[in-house]
């Protein structure tokens, strides 16, 4: 611990509104641990709302630690402390890569790295989070235990059997554990563990809790609106993980908005299809009279709600992002997105029409069965856009979003593989050239650590060795310590696997079919 991390710590603590601080006397002191920056984490509405239920919980404690690669010593925000005096430590999981986080924050904590190292004198350490109920397998080796579902379905029945046995035997707090519904534990689950969710969403109402100007969304106060999608794209974790698809009522978020309206003027409606709420024009309208400024986390193209994106826009919102995510129709179909290209052009000439400037379109490459041909469709529909732009004013801008295809489990697309690099480099190349001198820019995620991440989605307990082992995070190393695992990456990345192929994580229900 040093001087200079304390006092990092101490002057974010000094401009945030919302922090709870609890006295330890007689609690069950758990690290609330999110692997990534703080200025990241604060904007992760799953941190805040697992930060104020486990406080709600009169026998326990819990404090924020986020990773700062600078920091030689992870500490808790709230009390300065080490991960060392915690008896929980508890990661919430978003990424894949992350995981390389994890690994370097369990290293420096002091901890044993491995499970099979550790006992009742060291912290219990779970996880959970969409990559946790969708794959817990690369990480298995390093967990305790894991939940597999919605924190608040898991939560109520996990936190009393933990405060009861920490201090108790390992094994058998952990076979306790093991019988708890929505827990996975490695050494003693025996059965595939079914994903949990809660059915009615007001019960537990999710918003900003602890507010600062030191993150990414630090203007606006964040409201969950609903959870799940019903749209069911064939590539999408979110929708597999948080199925079925849930409203909060409008009365439950005018009473958080109520709240949030003390702190911020900009609301920010939050959730993957914010916009398919069956009241969201009213909820809206009430929202407008009560002076807030609206911001929305997902606009659909269809349906795109002319009341919505007029209250986006006269909250100042100057640009707006639509995901048509393949460029030809067939494409569409294939991954089941639910629209056709003039439900896009009639998305883009209603932004157009309200004045917007800036354009983003998020678009996949290395889809399954994707051609050369279905590229030249992603360009040629970008110009069309950019047209309508032109149309309503005179100067314009339109920016491509490229991310290439990485197949995820738990989804319907889940045994295919993703394209080869030389192929996607191809393919990026060849988009764009066919944008040039179009007022069309591109953007793209890396191709080669999308592979990581794909690795990292369809991976089994075999990946911990490689993780341990990647020194620095860098390609290099990572490639390296595959190549020591003697782990093929193409097995993992790129190879279709047909139905016999038993899937890693076969251990977790999640009720996709």
């Amino acid at each position: 611990m040093t001087y200079q991390a304390v006092k990092k710590i101490r002057v974010r603590l000094a401009v945030e509104q919302g922090t709870i601080v609890k006295g330890w006397g007689g609690k069950l002191p758990i690290a609330l641990i999110y692997p990534n920056s703080y200025y990241i984490g604060m904007s992760n509405l799953g941190i805040q709302a697992i930060y104020r239920f486990v406080n709600d919980y009169p026998d326990a404690v819990c404090e924020r630690v986020f990773y700062e690669p600078s920091d030689e010593e992870p500490l808790a925000m709230e009390s300065q402390r080490p991960l060392t005096d915690f008896a929980v430590l508890g990661f919430s999981v978003s990424y894949e890569l992350d995981y390389f986080n994890i690994i370097r924050i369990l290293k420096a904590s002091g901890v044993p790295l491995y499970a099979k190292d550790r006992d009742e004198t060291h912290s219990l350490i779970i996880a959970g989070g969409p990559c946790i109920t969708a794959n817990p397998m690369p990480l298995s080796l390093f967990f305790d235990c894991l939940c597999i579902g919605e924190a608040e379905a898991i939560l109520p029945q996990m936190l009393p059997v933990i405060r009861e046995g920490v201090s108790e035997n390992r094994d058998e707090l952990l076979k306790k554990l093991s019988t708890l519904p929505g827990v996975y534990v490695p050494r003693f689950s025996s059965k595939p563990v079914s994903r949990q969710w809660v059915t009615d969403l007001d019960k537990f109402p999710v918003h900003s809790v602890v507010l600062t100007r030191d993150t990414e969304l630090g203007n606006m106060y964040i409201i969950e609106v609903e959870r799940g999608c019903n749209w069911g794209c064939r590539f999408c974790l979110v929708s597999n993980a948080y199925k079925p698809m849930r409203f909060r009522s409008v009365d439950n978020l005018l009473e958080q908005a109520q709240i949030g309206l003390k702190y911020r003027k900009r609301l920010g409606l939050m959730g993957p299809s914010v916009t398919t709420h069956p009241k969201i024009d009213e909820l809206v309208a009430k929202l407008n009279d009560m002076g807030a400024e609206i911001s929305v986390s997902s606009l659909r193209i269809k349906p795109l709600s002319p009341v919505v994106l007029g209250e986006v826009i006269e909250g100042g919102t100057n640009t707006v992002a639509i995901a048509p995510e393949a460029g030809s129709q067939r494409l569409r179909d294939a991954i089941k997105k639910g629209i056709d290209e003039d439900d896009i052009l009639k998305a883009v000439e209603k932004v157009a029409a309200q004045g917007i400037k800036q354009l983003k379109l998020y678009f996949m490459i290395g889809l399954p069965e994707e051609t050369d041909e279905d590229i030249e469709e992603i360009a040629r529909l970008a110009v069309k856009c950019k047209d309508i732009f032109d149309k309503h004013q005179s100067w314009s801008r339109v920016t491509i979003t490229i991310a290439p295809f990485v197949p995820k489990a738990g989804t319907p697309f889940q045994r295919l593989g993703m394209e080869s690099l030389d192929v996607l480099k191809c393919r990026l190349a060849l988009l764009k050239s066919k944008l040039p001198s179009k007022g069309i820019s591109v953007k793209n995620e890396s191709i080669e650590w999308s592979e990581v991440q794909a690795v990292l989605s369809r991976g089994d307990e075999r990946l911990a060795e490689a993780l341990a082992d990647t020194g620095e995070i860098s390609l290099a190393q990572w490639r390296q310590a595959m190549e020591k695992a003697r782990l093929d990456i193409d097995f993992y990345a790129h190879a279709d696997w047909g139905e016999k192929q038993k899937l890693p994580w076969d251990v977790i229900n999640s009720g996709t079919d």
